[in-house]
């Protein structure tokens, strides 16, 4: 309610230029994806919408339209050949899932358009985003926002990920921080245009459960890993975030317990207002 809001179909250039031009936008955060496991299931779209859109905010950069960009990209660019403990900002990337192979291209592409036509775009690859106010949206990290809901509403969560599953991890807060920090850092600061690395914090489904079950002591947590282990196995378990941190100043605020007291507060009032 803060702003003009519209929707329209990324895919619909014409339209997507028409709005642009409308409320004379200067920056564009495309956050509109087929996430890992729902690219899995649907191929062609997750293809397809992941590089239309980002070819047609990319454009709008070119042609002038626009000053400055953002797209995250994600730790599923990597993939099982990639050293998986503090993975390096330049390191083997062979992605071996749909939205992983989506998300090389598209760095390739904003270095491309940076080099070729001095496209303003920045991004990051980010972990897994945990947070209270939006519903998980298919991804394999998922199980970290689920196990919240689920503990407090049913006191148990059946994790479609091993319990020794380690993953990088970043409470909501931390990742809308980051992306404007580097959003307003000085051009000349932003030294990666593909994707910069950003670490969060690590952990696995059973060191998540260990810090729900101090808020709420009778919580069980089985596992059953489904077609989602499968994709996190093909992901670091640890990143190195050193460049986002010494070209522009990134700090992680929200550590594991932190992160979950926060969570576990606002999630119980929310389900408080609804009850």
């Amino acid at each position: 309610n803060s702003g003009p809001f519209e929707i329209l179909d990324i895919m619909d250039e014409k339209l997507l230029r028409n709005i642009v031009a409308k409320y004379k936008v200067t920056q564009v955060y495309l956050l509109a994806a087929l996430l890992s496991a729902t690219a899995e299931q649907n191929i062609e779209l997750g293809w397809k919408l992941n590089m239309r859109s980002h070819s047609h905010v990319l454009d709008l950069a070119k042609d002038g339209l626009i000053k400055k960009m953002f797209w995250p990209s994600s730790i599923a660019v990597f993939g099982p050949t990639t050293p998986m403990e503090n993975t390096p900002q330049y390191t083997v990337m062979e992605p071996n899932t749909v939205y992983g192979i989506t998300k090389q291209a598209g760095e390739r592409w904003n270095e491309y358009y940076f080099n070729k036509f001095g496209v303003d775009v920045r991004s990051i690859r980010y972990p897994g985003l945990i947070g209270w106010k939006a519903a998980p949206g298919g991804g394999t990290t998922d199980y970290a926002v689920e196990i919240f809901h689920k503990a407090i509403t049913d006191g148990e969560y059946e994790s479609f990920l091993a319990e020794n599953t380690g993953l990088p991890m970043m409470y909501m807060p931390d990742a809308i921080r980051a992306t404007i920090e580097l959003m307003e850092a000085p051009a000349e600061q932003v030294k990666i245009r593909s994707s910069y690395n950003l670490a969060g914090v690590s952990f696995t489904p059973k060191t998540l459960s260990e810090e729900v079950s101090k808020h709420i002591p009778n919580f069980k947590m089985s596992y059953k890993p489904d077609f989602r282990q499968e994709i996190a196995d093909s992901w670091p378990s640890s990143i190195d975030d050193t460049h986002a941190q010494n070209d522009w100043g990134w700090e992680l605020k929200y550590n594991l317990e932190k992160m979950t007291s926060d969570m576990m507060r606002n999630l119980k009032e929310k389900y408080k207002k609804i009850a």
